[in-house]
């Protein structure tokens, strides 16, 4: 039982330390994405380069929304099919 509270205890802090490890500053979050604006050919400073740092930040927060949304059934619904299945019994005469 001891080795069980040890690997679950391990495995907890293996989890943690690789959340810890996800999170980005604003600051960090920015200049990611605009290295990834520039590799799509953009040049800093431009109307251009701007449009593109907008729509990675809309396709963001659209993911988000989007995550959200499904994930929340108490607040918007079943938004998935629901099958309601009912046997028929068949019986030779």
């Amino acid at each position: 039982m001891n080795t069980m509270k040890t690997k679950l205890l391990t495995l907890a802090a293996v989890g943690l330390l690789l959340a810890a490890c996800q999170t980005m500053t604003p600051e960090e979050r920015r200049a990611a994405d605009g290295n990834t604006c520039a590799s799509y050919g953009f040049r800093r400073g431009t109307d251009a380069f701007a449009t593109c740092l907008q729509r990675i930040e809309l396709d963001r927060r659209a993911e988000r929304r989007s995550f959200r949304y499904d994930n929340d059934v108490m607040m918007w619904g079943w938004n998935r099919p629901v099958v309601i299945a009912r046997p028929v019994i068949v019986q030779a005469r």
